[in-house]
């Protein structure tokens, strides 16, 4: 299952705007590559949520990855900074730095490869063969886009000897490229901070960072991918030889294998590579992950209907061959029970279906994977007749177990047609409409949640279902089992779909079925449990988006007698930045008025390197000592820290530096990779002065955080106010402070800049009660009537389902056989659990 998303409930019509009636050539605009990434992020990584966030270093990661695929590098480096800016760096050829005389022509300047790669749209090395042999970023717009869509963005290249850097600010160039220090390392080093007027969030999250570079080291055998999170310590260390057979004993870890060894069979045929490692195991279901250049494709395509199709054929000719079918011959489905496959191919010139990349669609690839699979797979069955009898017969328990289920599904139907009327269940509180697209069923655990419910739902078109205890395990149960709880049948009978391969959606009763549990311990075990009977049972009503999870709110916000409820911290804290804005006025010592406009943009800013200071200062660094090394004439702050021995120095940019680390022999490579030879060329021994002539190593600190604020100062310059006044003063004598946030008759006195967030927002707070709440089982009827029932006010969550194989996974490990994998997990995330009513 996919990070679900709230859904708003209150209905919106599309505005109708006027059409131009003398539409003409200025009714027409040229955008450029930077502007139209910068209106049309969801065009180029699909969202600005936290998935296109992600998204961004992914697309950075990728461009690390094809330098493996091709063979030249093999370490990888990814870090999270305090500030939420992330580094991305490898060891491979390093992006060209040299002048690019096609685009020099084109753009009548002076244009470095660099340049082009991270400002220009369809501009890259793999549109042209020979760069690399295979690619997953075949577009040409992964890293312009990240640097387009970034607050600020520095690339700094080790090659030819050299280090060179190029800044940008939202995706422009702050300068040519610099040429810094000699190095002896190659590859390419990126850091950026996402923008935070582009996404909703800019806060990344480990789980799901790690998760991609974990699978991107199981897919490049012999890669090494370190990650560290610097904001919470928290780090990884990825390296997999035997590459996905590895993958597929990790996505097994909470399974019982039937067989110990994973099979893996490789092939190469016309420019398609194909590599494939399965292993069955106890578990009732199928786990196919695919991809092609390392994306994953959770569509699949046709390199996966290649496997299946062989795997199928393959199987069922071995059952034949040896007279293991003496009833029911099993099906496709039933040969991949308890199958996890892992399905990596390389193709050069891949069709994937749209931008989004998640269908593979050359033909060719599946008669090459069926072909190569079924005879390697043929050879293998014929070596281990052991391994071969018994994956052939867990097919045939599992169409022993599909004729059971069918059994049990006509038993229900007759039931049902047996009473008549819809044969619907006697606890359940039916609505009176009988319209279907407005029809809702709410889930409720026992009877006295379901009371409360009754009381407060909106009978006209609010079904509700109390359902007893926790129902059955539907991950270690067969069909057969599960069609037998009664639990199980009440739902069944309730929504009229059917279940499995027969569900008929156009016989829903109810256009949405809403989970409502409490946020104690046992309401999220019964959740995780039906989520995980829908998952099994009832596929297509949560892949077509019928199946949801009741939020209920965070806080309430009563003001006089209007009330409205807010879902998260963040969104409360920005409303009461917005109602302290509303009627907010900045006064200055001088006299000066900063409202409206200017006040939000002053407030937008500081609240987006608040977070950057902070990190500065937990450095030991404080604003007031570093804004003492602040250049006069560009008014930055130096992000370089440069350490030799017990010294410290301070550096502006690679130049500045460079120029000083060669006046003094400084290299900042490491001590072991400084070789002083004891001859030279010719024989001679090195002269003793040379030998003492050797470089002085010094460490170097980026002070990312850094690049934030200067980017916070320079917008904020404008309204003519710089650092000084995020800084507390000494001054004699004073009475008046230095700035007064007014709002009606209120007047409050600042020292700094630093304390205007706060003060904004506790002056939104005036007037308004806040009750927060800790979850449904503290609220009566009238207040799940108001907060969770009805349409007005409530949020849904919509259960999506964009990676079949990434919750088969988590299902296993939740609710899997094995105790040791779920111990990991709950350990794991312990710490990470909010809002739990306990």
């Amino acid at each position: 299952m996919s990070d679900a998303a709230p859904e708003s409930d209150a209905a919106s019509q599309p505005v109708r705007r006027e059409a131009n009636a003398d539409y003409n050539s200025a009714d027409l605009t040229h955008l450029s590559d930077l502007e139209h990434v910068r209106e049309r992020p969801s065009m180029y990584i699909g969202d600005t949520t936290g998935r296109g966030l992600h998204h961004l270093v992914y697309e950075v990661v990728d461009n690390s990855i094809d330098e493996v695929m091709a063979g030249f590098a093999k370490l990888v480096l990814v870090t999270v900074h305090n500030d939420g800016s992330v580094t991305v760096e490898d060891d491979g050829r390093g992006i060209p730095v040299a002048r690019h005389d096609q685009l020099s022509e084109e753009l009548d300047r002076e244009v470095s490869t660099l340049e082009g790669v991270m400002t220009v749209l369809k501009f890259g090395g793999k549109f042209k063969e020979g760069a690399y042999q295979t690619s997953g970023g075949l577009h040409g717009v992964g890293v312009t886009v990240v640097n387009f869509l970034s607050q600020w963005c520095e690339v700094e290249v080790h090659r030819e000897g050299m280090t060179w850097t190029q800044n940008y600010e939202r995706g422009i160039p702050q300068g040519p490229v610099q040429k810094g220090h000699e190095t002896k390392k190659t590859g390419t080093k990126t850091t950026f901070k996402p923008d935070s007027h582009i996404f909703q969030t800019t806060k990344f999250n480990f789980d799901t960072l790690n998760k991609r570079l974990q699978e991107l080291a199981f897919l490049n055998s012999g890669v090494r991918i370190k990650f560290l999170d610097e904001r919470n310590g928290e780090e990884a260390d990825f390296c997999y030889e035997r590459g996905i057979v590895e993958f597929v004993e990790h996505l097994n870890r909470a399974s019982d294998a039937l067989h110990p060894e994973v099979m893996s069979f490789t092939g190469h045929r016309d420019d398609v590579e194909y590599e494939i490692a399965l292993q069955y195991s106890t578990e009732f279901t199928e786990n196919v992950q695919s991809y092609v250049n390392n994306i994953h494709t959770i569509e699949g395509g046709t390199h996966v209907s290649g496997f299946r199709s062989a795997l199928t054929r393959t199987l069922n000719n071995y059952g034949k061959k040896e007279g293991l079918f003496k009833g029911i011959a099993p099906t496709g489905d039933d040969f991949r029970e308890g199958l996890t496959a892992v399905i990596s191919v390389r193709v050069l010139h891949p069709q994937f279906e749209g931008q989004t990349k998640t269908k593979l669609g050359n033909s060719e690839v599946e008669g090459i994977i069926t072909n190569g699979i079924g005879e390697n797979l043929t050879k293998y069955l014929e070596e281990n007749p052991k391994v071969a009898k018994t994956i052939v017969r867990k097919g045939l328990l599992a169409a022993e177990a599909r004729e059971a289920a069918r059994k049990a599904k006509d038993l229900l139907r007759k039931r049902k047609d047996a009473l008549g009327g819809g044969g619907l269940p006697g606890k359940l509180r039916d609505c009176i409409s009988k319209n279907m697209e407005e029809c809702e069923i709410y889930l409720v655990e026992g009877d006295s949640a379901g009371g409360s419910a009754e009381g407060g739902r909106m009978r006209d078109f609010q079904a509700i279902l109390p359902l007893r205890g926790k129902i059955i395990n539907a991950y270690k149960s067969r069909e057969d089992k599960v069609l037998a709880n009664e639990e199980v049948q009440s739902m069944i009978q309730a929504f009229g779909t059917g279940i499995g391969a027969d569900q008929d959606l156009t016989k829903r009763r109810y256009n949405k079925i809403v989970i409502m549990t409490d946020a104690d311990v046992d309401g999220s075990h019964i959740r995780t449990l039906l989520l995980c009977f829908f998952y099994r049972q009832m596929y297509q009503l949560v892949a077509s988006g019928h199946v949801y999870l009741a939020q209920p709110p965070l806080f309430r916000v009563v003001k006089g007698k209007h009330r409205e409820y807010v879902q998260t911290d963040e969104e409360m804290k920005r409303q009461l930045l917005d109602r302290g804005l509303a009627e907010g006025v900045l006064e200055t010592e001088d006299g000066r008025r900063v409202e409206g406009a200017e006040m939000r943009t002053l407030c937008e800013t500081l609240a987006e390197c608040e977070e950057s200071i902070v990190a500065l200062e937990r450095r030991g660094i404080s604003l007031r000592a570093h804004s003492l090394r602040m250049d006069p004439v560009t008014g930055r702050l130096p992000p370089l820290h440069l350490f030799i021995g017990g010294e410290e120095h301070w550096f502006q940019d690679q130049t500045e530096m460079s120029a000083f680390m060669e006046a003094n022999n400084v290299t900042l490579d490491a001590p072991e990779e400084i070789e002083i030879p004891s001859v030279n060329a010719t024989g001679d021994e090195v002269p003793a002065a040379a030998a003492e002539n050797k470089p002085t190593f010094g460490r170097l600190v980026e002070l990312h955080e850094v690049r934030t604020i200067n980017s916070a100062l320079k917008e904020i310059a404008p309204l003519n106010f710089g650092i000084e006044d995020l800084i507390p003063q000494e001054r004699t004598g004073a009475t008046e402070p230095r700035f007064k946030l007014v709002r009606d008759e209120n007047v409050r006195g600042l020292e700094d800049l630093r304390t205007l967030l706060a003060e904004v927002r506790a002056a939104g707070e005036k007037g308004l009660t806040l009750t927060r709440f800790k979850g449904l089982g503290e609220m009566n009827a009238e207040e799940l009537r108001e907060t969770t029932l009805d349409p007005a006010n409530r949020t849904l969550i919509k259960v999506n389902l964009t990676d079949a194989g990434a919750a088969d996974e988590m299902f296993r490990l939740l609710m899997g056989d094995k105790v040791e994998p779920r111990r990991e997990f709950i350990e794991k995330h312990a710490l990470d659990v909010r809002n739990l009513d306990v």
